[in-house]
């Protein structure tokens, strides 16, 4: 069976509801799942998992959250190399450019991203909802 590790930040909860989407769409394609909060994950659990979804809000000037997630993050990029991985987030204002940066650091670490990222501006609505569900079936069906 395969494992998939969802590993998230959340300052108001919207990530985190993020996250449990995502969570529900990996067992909905039979696969197992942990959720890990950002302080909780560690780059030695990379080789763990088949897939990880990572999901942070965006913060301050549409960056990654830096006290806990950005550290965590970046301890993982020597394992992000083969790895298939998705990505997930909220945002308050802006236009999604700290996806847009976050997948290209992805990419550029040698990441595979198994399918479109999802953002969602502000609480997640039905069809963020529905979109976390579909990352997380995507990452599971890798």
């Amino acid at each position: 069976m395969k494992k998939i590790a969802v590993v998230y930040w959340s300052g108001t909860g919207n990530t985190e509801a993020m996250a449990e989407s995502v969570a529900e769409g990996v067992k909905l394609d039979g696969c197992e799942v942990t959720t890990y909060s950002a302080t909780e994950f560690s780059p030695d659990f990379m080789d763990d998992f088949d897939g990880v979804a990572f999901g942070c809000p965006s913060m301050g000037v549409e960056v990654l959250e830096e006290d806990e997630f950005e550290p965590m993050f970046l301890s993982c990029k020597d394992k992000l190399v083969g790895k298939k991985i998705a990505l997930f987030g909220s945002y308050g204002w802006g236009d999604g450019e700290w996806m847009r940066d976050w997948e290209k650091d992805c990419i550029d670490s040698g990441a595979i991203l198994v399918c479109n990222s999802v953002i969602c501006n502000e609480s997640p609505d039905d069809e963020a909802v529905q979109s976390c569900q579909a990352l997380g079936k995507a990452l599971a069906g890798i």
